[in-house]
């Protein structure tokens, strides 16, 4: 069992989530409580950094659908950056591969964003 660590930064992009450790029923909780708190604003984006995840089940997938319900909540976007092979397969599997957009890593995730055009 890995404990979660999560850190959160602010890039003009949006919020970055990073997680690392075991996404699951003890830990998903924590992560659910802080996307409330996080400023994201229309047309931004959340990146949730997935690149130190060890495990992930259910409540770690319900945790992915609740962030990009509040992503759409907020008029925004959400990818995911850096998601370990082993949780991409089960993402797959879930077919949550055709519902988030990812990326290498949170830059290149970052550098692919496009602030929307101001009429």
């Amino acid at each position: 069992m890995h404990p979660l660590s999560v850190h959160t930064h602010t890039t003009p992009a949006g919020p970055v989530v990073e997680l690392a450790g075991d996404l699951d029923h003890h830990s998903a909780p924590q992560v659910r409580a802080l996307l409330p708190g996080l400023e994201l604003r229309a047309g931004q984006q959340l990146v949730v950094d997935l690149s130190g995840l060890t495990f992930c089940d259910s409540s770690g997938i319900t945790v992915m659908i609740a962030a990009r319900n509040h992503a759409v909540g907020a008029r925004a976007d959400i990818v995911l950056a850096a998601v370990p092979d082993r949780v991409h397969r089960i993402f797959r599997i879930v077919g949550l591969d055709r519902v988030f957009t990812t990326y290498p890593t949170a830059t290149a995730a970052a550098a692919a964003w496009r602030p929307p055009e101001t009429g």
